[in-house]
């Protein structure tokens, strides 16, 4: 990939991307320091560290890396857009009008898209108000900044609409990204963001090997570990099973088409992180509401003692959630009776399988199989990372809650994704055509 970014920055074209990528990236991390107007931001600080590892606030600051335990305007980041994103796109298969509108070329893609950022703006108003209850910001409100007794509730929807007003501000950068940068742009602001908050944990664990020498190993132990699980991640990542599909020769007119050979690529992880999200997210969302409703309650504090994270309960539940949404997410991006009907109807067969009914039903055995190692998979990286972070650093240390198993996963697929897309940019730059 460094080979490839140096290439990159010899031609001109896609240098100026790549510039203007990293400018709108750096306007992105000076938001994530602006602190918002009238509040304590230690506060944010002091409820991030004190909460799970694999909670719903902590999910959110790794996503933005750091910003909202800086209590910073942009703290919420592109999480509300992601949501809706991934609620639209269910709402799609489910809604027979979007569905449609899915099917209408670029014209119905924008239309889905502005319905996404009107989901987005309700997404973020509804999380800026359970982060200003459930973080308890009323204790630190300063009235006084915005004038002598002005009333707490007010202070509060300042603080509502700055957060909101900050998460669409992200949204921005990340269309400006993707329209005039490289890659997809709200994936770039999430990985900047999880590589920033990562590396912030690793220097805050370099300065406590100052004052305790005897943790002088966890930096390297946590370097080696986190190799070794990012090599694991490509090597499943890339991994795909590929079904030969042989075309018949046709001879349609003048002349003959077909009688060549083709793949069906079927990835090991099609389905990303997704399963992760909603498992992580419905196992927490009862959390958040005792902690927004019921703070100190007696349910509040049997929740998290026996389902919060890395209990037995929440680990078995956790993994049960994500088998399920991995099979439920992978039959919607995957139709073997569409593809059988593709191949038929274009000639195809594949080898040892009748066209029509016999290759839906190979094509539907060989994708459960492949999503039941997807599955497998996921649940590995949802508990293992977390369970052998929190086993070999001490008490304590910021790099127990410096990578969580969506960041993880997130900084392998966006990292692969960005080098990809370099590398076809490079190649349409520098190809000079057939003929000369």
């Amino acid at each position: 990939m460094i080979r490839t970014m140096v290439d990159a920055m010899k031609t001109k074209g896609l240098r100026g991307k790549i510039l203007i990528t990293l400018a709108l990236v750096f306007v992105f991390r000076i938001g994530s320091f602006i602190p918002i107007p009238g509040i304590d931001p230690t506060v944010f600080g002091t409820s991030i560290e004190s909460s799970n590892a694999e909670n719903f606030l902590n999910l959110l600051n790794s996503l933005a890396g750091g910003a909202l335990s800086r209590g910073s305007v942009l703290a919420l980041g592109v999480g509300p857009y992601i949501t809706s994103a991934i609620v639209m796109q269910l709402l799609t298969i489910a809604i027979p009008r979007l569905e449609r509108l899915s099917k209408q070329g670029d014209e119905g893609r924008r239309k889905l898209a502005v319905y996404t950022r009107y989901v987005a703006l309700f997404m973020a108003m509804a999380q800026a108000i359970a982060i200003v209850v459930s973080l308890n910001v009323a204790q630190s409100i300063d009235s006084n900044l915005f004038g002598e007794n002005i009333p707490t509730f007010i202070v509060g929807a300042i603080v509502v609409l700055v957060l909101t007003a900050g998460s669409m501000f992200t949204v921005w950068l990340g269309d400006k990204i993707t329209e005039h940068g490289v890659g997809n742009g709200m994936s770039m602001l999430i990985f900047v963001g999880i590589i920033s908050a990562g590396a912030g944990a690793f220097y805050d664990s370099i300065l406590r090997t100052i004052d305790d020498i005897s943790v002088i190993a966890e930096p390297l132990i946590f370097t080696g570990t986190l190799v070794l699980i990012f090599f694991f991640i490509v090597f499943v990542d890339l991994a795909e099973r590929r079904i030969p599909v042989t075309y018949a020769k046709q001879i349609k007119g003048n002349k003959m088409y077909g009688g060549q050979n083709a793949n069906i690529p079927m990835k090991v992880n099609a389905v990303g992180v997704i399963p992760i999200i909603f498992a992580f997210s419905i196992l927490n969302f009862p959390e958040l509401l005792m902690t927004m409703f019921w703070p100190g309650s007696g349910a509040q504090i049997w929740y998290s003692a026996n389902m919060g994270a890395h209990t037995w309960p929440n680990i078995v539940l956790t993994g049960l959630l994500i088998l399920a949404f991995s099979y439920f997410y992978a039959s919607l991006s995957f139709n073997p009776e569409d593809v059988a009907r593709q191949i038929q109807q274009n000639g195809g067969f594949i080898l040892g399988f009748r066209p029509g009914t016999p290759t839906r039903d190979y094509l539907r055995r060989v994708h459960h199989r492949i999503t039941l190692f997807g599955a497998l998979f996921l649940m590995f990286m949802a508990i293992i990372p977390g369970l052998i972070f929190q086993q070999i650093m001490t008490e304590g240390s910021p790099l127990v809650n410096a990578f969580t198993s969506i960041a993880l996963l997130i900084v392998v697929s966006v990292a692969l994704e960005f080098d990809k897309q370099v590398q076809a940019q490079m190649m349409m730059k520098t190809y000079k055509g057939f003929l000369k």
